[in-house]
């Protein structure tokens, strides 16, 4: 069967009947045989078992995992055919949902390999470290990965060789690795289902003498989407300073920091080119990645955000600045009144699940003259913009900020304008 066109979350559309069938590892133009994996009333998943004629943009993967493992989607094509590929599904997601995109979107790209700053491994059954499986959970133990900075891989092959000497019960199940973007300073989180037997300090102590960059390290409980992560204990520093966008970023243990250590300078640029005023506001505000940067073009920088992680270095990467920090769910400070003062300029940078129909009624209302909205996803993208749209807000530009390269995830900068 032909398959015809790109999916978001990495699939590629045939189809069997007017059925739609969703088949990863595949490209446009080609045919293939398949075998149907799961069969649902309105689609079906498949895996190519042959592909029959490939398409000319198909390449050699980089890495030896790709395809058991699941963190990649798009090694199998080159860089250029990737970026059209995401290209086409943004532009198909918004008008799928009724925002119509401008003729051109942008791009902002840089060095696809090489550049996670952030990795998560989880332990197999003899302690090697890997990644969850496209097909399964189960751990796919990894020898290299080729779109994370050296340091991390060399972390987590170290850590495993330690714990295969471990007892299976005194073994945590992941580790999570984040370093900054000169590979000078890392910091990891040890996550344990069972915390009783895992000991932080010798775990901790042993891994900083095999990776001399090692400055701090976490014992944390849970850590699953929807159930924060309690931290139980902590050696070494606080937390590593991150140069990016002319400067140096304070980030916590378990804050959230942009993955791509290539693309995080041209993102900053990007999203607050050209804005300065009396007032700007930064909603879902992190560390104050956007905020301090804002600093320099506004009378007043309000950060908004509600983390705990990330409320003392945002606290410290606005001090001695126009900027400020507000503690509270964006939501809570839409409500709130917020001062008599309209912004200039808001910058938004939700989670995955986008705004929401109450914050982005508010924003409306509001009606500050330029938002950028920066979005992880762009079907929750589409239902806010076309709220915001309805609120009298137009779209000066897009653009499709590459910031994970080889996988199906992709990060979007609107421009509106009143």
């Amino acid at each position: 069967m032909e398959i015809t066109k790109p999916i978001y979350g990495g699939a590629f559309l045939a189809r069997v009947e007017g059925k739609a069938i969703f088949v990863p590892l595949t490209l446009p133009g080609e045919q293939a045989r398949i075998r149907v994996t799961q069969s649902k009333s309105g689609y079906s998943t498949a895996e190519a078992v042959e592909i029959v004629a490939a398409s000319p943009a198909r390449v050699q993967p980089r890495c030896p995992h790709f395809g058991a493992c699941g963190g990649c989607n798009y090694q199998h094509t080159g860089y250029e055919t990737e970026l059209a590929l995401k290209q086409e599904i943004l532009r198909e997601t918004l008008e799928r949902g009724g925002v119509a995109a401008p003729h051109e979107i942008e791009t902002l790209a840089a060095e696809p390999w090489g550049y996670r700053n952030r990795i998560r491994m989880a332990f197999d059954a003899e302690g090697r470290p890997g990644y969850r499986g496209r097909k399964s959970h189960g751990v796919i133990p990894i020898s290299q990965c080729p779109i994370a900075a050296p340091l991390l891989v060399s972390a987590a092959q170290a850590a495993g060789e330690m714990l295969e000497r471990v007892p299976p019960n005194l073994r945590p199940a992941e580790l999570a690795l984040f370093c900054d973007a000169a590979e000078s300073a890392l910091m990891a989180t040890f996550f344990a289902a069972d915390t009783a037997g895992v000991r932080l300090d010798p775990l901790a102590s042993a891994l900083k003498e095999r990776i001399p960059a090692l400055t701090n390290a976490a014992l944390a409980a849970d850590g699953r989407p929807g159930r924060p992560a309690r931290t139980l204990a902590r050696w070494g520093a606080d937390s590593i300073t991150y140069a990016a966008a002319g400067f140096d970023y304070r980030v916590d243990q378990g804050a959230f920091f942009q993955v791509n250590r290539w693309l995080v300078d041209a993102l900053v640029e990007r999203v607050t080119a050209g804005a300065s005023g009396r007032l700007a506001w930064d909603l879902f505000a992190g560390v104050g990645l956007f905020a301090r940067r804002l600093t320099a073009g506004f009378e007043q920088v309000v950060a908004v955000e509600s983390a705990p992680p990330a409320l003392e270095a945002l606290d410290e990467n606005l001090k001695g600045t126009t900027g400020s920090g507000v503690r509270a769910a964006t939501l809570d400070f839409l409500r709130s009144g917020t001062g008599p003062e309209r912004p200039d300029f808001i910058v938004v940078d939700p989670p995955r699940t986008g705004l929401g129909a109450d914050v982005t009624a508010l924003l409306g209302a509001l009606a500050a003259p330029e938002l950028v909205y920066v979005s992880c996803d762009p079907a929750t993208l589409a239902r806010d913009l076309r709220a915001l749209i309805a609120s009298s807000y137009q779209i000066e530009s897009v653009t499709l900020a590459d910031l994970f390269p080889q996988t199906f995830h992709m990060e979007t900068i609107v421009r509106l304008r009143r």
